[in-house]
């Protein structure tokens, strides 16, 4: 038996809004430390994690690991039937292919109950190793959000240079070119405001913004993004979700074969 509840559906109908364009099916993990998903896109190229720890619940049980696959467009309707407040409590059995949401307004005035066919999903989990990175910055995610999409109207990748004092985001295209800087700012009264580098060894590394564009709609989740970034690795964009867990969106970095191959 499973069963999990959330103070507000209003996240988790945030978080699948935030992904769902970049994966359509996906299996949440479910054991007693939470829930987990990891899918990559159709297209291979990007990775997205999802980690929703069981003390950030309200209530959580698993009485053992199970596997929970979804369509995330098909998830998201029922999620859009959650009153803006309602909490959220998802049952499942293992032994069933349903699985139950259930709405529950603040006054417990009104009760909606869902029921969505779970899928038999083939997946593999990925083993995303912990790595260290040559360069981390915290940034406002809104501004992370304004910058690629702006970089998005000039050109299709971006080129991101990391020093001690700044992080540079490149853009160029059959318009022109495009280069914003962002400065590292600790002084604010808000944390969220900060700008924070940390840095090992500058960086220079090129990605797609159209895929940094998607993991932007995550937004909405936290007010500060972290991206780090090495040589040869795929970037990580962490949104951290308050105090339940995180969402991770993985990027392979653009190769120089690849974009002469796409001039070609």
């Amino acid at each position: 038996m499973f069963e999990a509840q959330m103070a507000q559906a209003a996240l988790l109908k945030q978080i699948i809004e935030s992904i769902r364009e970049l994966i359509t099916e996906a299996t949440f993990e479910v054991s007693g430390t939470g829930m987990m998903l990891q899918a990559m896109d159709s297209s291979h190229v990007s990775l997205v994690a999802l980690n929703l720890r069981s003390d950030g619940f309200q209530l959580f049980r698993a009485d053992r690991p199970f596997s929970m696959g979804m369509n995330l467009n098909h998830m998201a309707k029922m999620l859009k039937c959650a009153g803006k407040d309602d909490t959220l409590t998802m049952r499942a059995d293992e032994a069933s292919d349903l699985v139950t949401f259930l709405f529950e307004s603040p006054g417990n005035e009104r009760l909606a109950e869902f029921e969505l066919k779970l899928m038999d999903i083939t997946s593999e989990n990925l083993g995303i190793p912990d790595a260290e990175y040559s360069a981390t910055v915290s940034m406002p995610s809104a501004e992370f959000q304004r910058i690629v999409k702006d970089l998005g109207s000039i050109g299709d990748t971006v080129e991101i240079t990391v020093t001690k004092d700044d992080v540079r985001f490149a853009a160029s295209g059959d318009i022109g070119n495009a280069t914003i800087k962002c400065r590292q700012l600790l002084d604010t009264e808000k944390p969220e405001d900060r700008t924070l580098i940390e840095m090992v060894e500058p960086v220079n590394l090129t990605f797609a913004l159209r895929y940094l564009i998607n993991f932007s709609k995550a937004t909405s989740l936290s007010p500060s993004v972290t991206i780090k970034l090495s040589t040869e690795m795929p970037v990580v964009v962490e949104y951290k979700l308050s105090d339940i867990g995180y969402v991770r969106f993985y990027l392979a970095p653009k190769i120089e074969d690849e974009e002469m191959e796409g001039e070609a």
